[in-house]
Formats: C-alpha cells, structure tokens, sequence
C-alpha cells in the first residue's frame, strides 16, 4: 500500500486549488491549498537541493507559523522526517533530542536565536536555517524565505514509501527521565485523517483555530491534518492570548475548537469572555488532560455551548474516542466510545484479562491509527506494545474503567506523570535533577491539584545528613536544566521516603501526607 501524508496536501490542492486553507493570524496571509502546495514543493525541492533524503530528519524551533505546514508536508513528499522541537526546554534538555534524532537540518525563529546558541556547541547539525532575518552571530545558516523562494514550485519527485514509513518523530518524556520519540508512520498520519472525521462529523465547511504550539501532536493532529484531508480550513495563531483568541473565533466564524483545560480556565476568567460570539461554534473539545466537570458545566452555564471531553495521546493518536452532544451532557466526565476504525479493552495489567464494567485497569488500544514504536529505542517499543490476539496493542499507562453502556472514563496514571497544563511532566526526570543538588540524598515528585493548571509538582526532599538547602535555592537549581513549567511549584522537606519491599517510593503515603 502507497501511503504518504504528503499527498494529503497535493491531491487538496488538485480538488479546490483556490479555496482559503489558512489563516495566518500573526502576518494577516491567507493562503490558498494551491499556495500551500506550492510552499511545500519548494521547500521539498530545495532542501533535497541541500543533500536532505529519505529517511533524514529535520527540526523546527520556533513559534507557529506557515513554515510548520510547509515542512510537514514537504519533507513527506521526500519521505524525509520531520522532528519538530518543544521550545519551552532547555538548552540542555534540547541536546539529548536532538542528538538522538540527528537532524540533517534545524530550522530556528528570532525569538530563540539564544537558545541556539546554547544549544550549537552540544549537538551536530550540519545546516541551520534562519526564520524571519534571525542571525546566529558568527556562524553560517540559510535565510529560508530567500532560499525557498528560488526552488521549483513543481512536484518533487516522490519516493516509493511502505505505509510504515516514518513521517515525523514526536517526543515525549520518559518515564526512566530520558524522552523517547514516538515513530509516527504515513499510515498513522492518514487513519488520525479519516477516523477523525468520521467519528467527530468533520466537513469541509468546518473552520477550526490552532491555538496550541505545532512541536505538539494535537496541534499538528487534532484538526490540521484532518480539515485539510476535508479541504476545510484552520486559523493559525503565533501563541496564545486569551483575549485575542475569544475574538478570534468569532471574527473567523470557527466551528470547531480544540482547548487543554488551562485554555479554557484562561477563557473563562478573560474580561472579554463576557461578551465573547460563539454562535458559529458547532462543539468545543478539551484534551490534553482530563477536564473537571466543574468546568465543563461552568462552560455549559456561561455560554450554552456544545462541550466535550476528548481523549487522545502522541503514540495513538490526538483521537481516540467519541461520542454525540447529547451524550456529552448525559455523560459529563466519560471520553466516549472508541472511534470508528479502533479496538479499546480496558485490562488488569498483571494478568493481561480484560476487566468486568465498572472496574478500573489500563487503557489498551489498537488500530491502523497507533503509531509503530520509538525511536532508536526496541526496547520500549517492547515494552509499550502487546501481541495479543487483535493487536498488536498499545498499553496507555493510563487507568481507565468502562460503564455498562461501552462509555469510557479516564480515571488517573499508571505512568508516573503529572499532567500540567496539557504538558506531561515526569517524575524520574525532574527528580534526577534535583538529585544533581550536592545537599540532596533523596527525592520524589508527586501532583497535587491545581485550579489554574490542573496538576502541579511538589518535590519532597531528604536532604543529606549535615547539610542544608532551601525550597527557594532548590528550585534556582533547576533553572537552566528543566523547563520552567517542569520545576516544581513547591519544595517540601521531610526525614525519609517511604519505600515499598521493592525498593520503590511509595507516593500514595506522600499524597497522604502532604496533599490531604
């Protein structure tokens, strides 16, 4: 089977060549499917031009912008890889990426032309690329506006691609504190497409805002993808306002709108929200997280709105369930059904048997929409994957139960996560930072609720005998080797850790005993 993302854009651009397919809200360009294809040719032909093939990766750090969707179907049309790069880490957090993915080249906005260059003596990439007249002082990159601009616009010459190629490579962070990059395959690329539109009622018609960053898969997969296979159209914002974006949704008469529940909070408590149109919204969704019912029936009270609750992850897909607006009401807290083409089971992971209704196990799922491992990385892609009739089947790590009628419920992590905001923070990873610190012996993270950003950090320390350290100094520490929103929001001091006989800390008795 001859699957490529790439044609997604290509045989769109074939059907409605003029039609408006994107708004780029930060430059006021509207472009055309026949513009955008034309972008994605020329980069596709010049960096072919620079020695880029199949199978070589290249990365982005920078805010949205159009050049997210030139290189995400540009480099498919190459069967090259895009590994798009979170700007919110760290020079440091950055170089393991990077290293690992081996980009042929990166791609960088102005606005991180700092973070480059701390980032520039840690890794090899051979070519940079500048966006937006950003300069690395004393070193060499391409201007990418200038360079595209000379490139045919015609059809690259396309490689012949098995549907498990690799069409980009997203990361996420690890459980043992290293990331991992999930293996996101053309194929994955095209089911996310069709069950996506199948199962939420997608058209063409449909006009949807990205107000989430593109390094992330909801933003690329949510509704991007899936619009453009229906040859709707997306909004693309640079970063978020709360404000800006109200206005936004009612000057573009969106119909469709993806939020974490922090952007909905965000809303909510904007002085414009009062006033905000959204007569042309047919539902929002919130994802990311699991979302309060508080909130979704604050939403519901404010505005009368069409309000679901979503249910997706990088190696999966953004979605993975469904269900109707009455049942969203009906069912307040449940995610829905498995989408049209995905198999769910919800199974006691030590035993591997699917679990009565009502019970709580782990969310296994399965379909042509779940990617194909991780990078560099056979054994967790081991690890993440059952071969048990049906499969093979993606262990979510998440805790999950399924009522009498097939609706499912997420109920917490096996995984030990913190979700903040829509980001995943894990816990090995900030702990072992922490353990860098010369008075630290132990440390352990553990999510206590947040009404702002759902779930924030608190690190419980045992500091060494002798030595001293304040929650203040512990959390300087850590600045400049985690990501802000990855730095606990609080430091609490304690004698010991309680351990399991396996030697593992048992976070439920300090859930117990500093959350309450």
């Amino acid at each position: 089977m001859h699957v490529n993302a790439g044609d997604l854009l290509s045989k769109r651009a074939e059907l409605t060549p003029d039609r408006v397919a994107l708004v780029e809200l930060a430059t006021g360009r509207r472009y055309s499917y026949a513009e955008l294809n034309a972008r994605a040719n020329r980069l596709a032909n010049w960096l072919r031009r620079l020695g880029v093939e199949q199978g070589d990766r290249v990365s982005i750090l920078a805010h949205n912008s159009v050049v997210y969707i030139d290189l995400f179907f540009g480099l498919a049309k190459l069967g090259a890889i895009f590994a798009p790069l979170n700007w919110r880490l760290t020079a440091r957090e950055l170089a393991y990426i990077v290293n690992d993915c081996e980009p042929k080249v990166l791609l960088f906005g102005p606005e991180f032309v700092g973070l480059i260059e701390e980032l520039r003596p840690l890794v090899r990439v051979p070519h940079y690329v500048a966006l937006e007249g950003a300069t690395i002082p004393g070193a060499l990159s391409y201007d990418y506006e200038r360079e595209t601009a000379r490139a045919s616009a015609a059809e690259p010459v396309r490689p012949q691609l098995d549907e498990e190629a690799t069409c980009c490579i997203l990361y996420t962070s690890g459980t043992t504190g290293r990331p991992k990059g999930a293996m996101i395959p053309h194929r994955q690329v095209l089911w996310n497409c069709i069950n996506t539109a199948v199962s939420w009622g997608l058209t063409e018609q449909d006009v949807s805002p990205v107000f989430t960053p593109l390094f992330h898969a909801g933003g690329l997969f949510a509704f991007l993808t899936p619009l453009f296979y229906l040859g709707g159209r997306l909004v693309l914002a640079r970063t978020f306002d709360p404000e800006a974006s109200l206005r936004t949704i009612a000057e573009e008469r969106c119909t469709v709108i993806l939020g974490v529940p922090t952007l909905f909070k965000l809303w909510m408590e904007a002085a414009y929200f009062p006033e905000a149109d959204f007569s042309s919204v047919r539902f929002f969704i919130s994802g990311g997280a699991p979302c309060p019912i508080s909130l979704i029936e604050a939403w519901r009270k404010a505005k009368g709105v069409n309000f679901r609750q979503g249910y997706g992850l990088t190696e999966a897909g953004v979605n993975c369930f469904t269900m109707t607006d009455e049942e969203a009401v009906r069912k307040a807290g449940s995610v829905g059904k498995p989408i049209f083409h995905s198999r769910a089971r919800v199974v006691d992971p030590e035993t591997g048997r699917d679990v009565p209704p009502g019970e709580e196990g782990e969310l296994w799922l399965a379909g042509p929409h779940v990617c194909s491992g991780y990078w560099r990385d056979p054994q967790a892609t081991a690890e993440a994957f059952s071969d048990e009739p049906g499969g093979p089947w993606f262990r979510t790590g998440d805790i999950a139960r399924r009522d009498e009628e097939g609706f499912y419920y997420i109920v917490g992590r096996y995984k030990d996560m913190i979700k903040s905001g829509g980001e995943n923070i894990y816990a090995a990873e900030v702990e072992a930072v922490f353990r860098e610190h010369p008075a630290v012996a132990e440390a352990a993270l553990i999510g206590v609720p947040d009404e702002k950003w759902g779930e924030v950090g608190l690190m419980v320390v045992v500091l060494k005998e002798g030595r001293k350290a304040t929650e203040e100094e512990l959390r300087a520490f850590c600045e400049g080797k985690l990501a802000r929103y990855k730095i606990p929001k609080r430091v609490v001091f304690t004698d010991s850790l309680p351990y399991s006989p396996y030697g593992k800390v048992i976070k439920a008795e300090l859930r117990k005993r500093f959350v309450g």
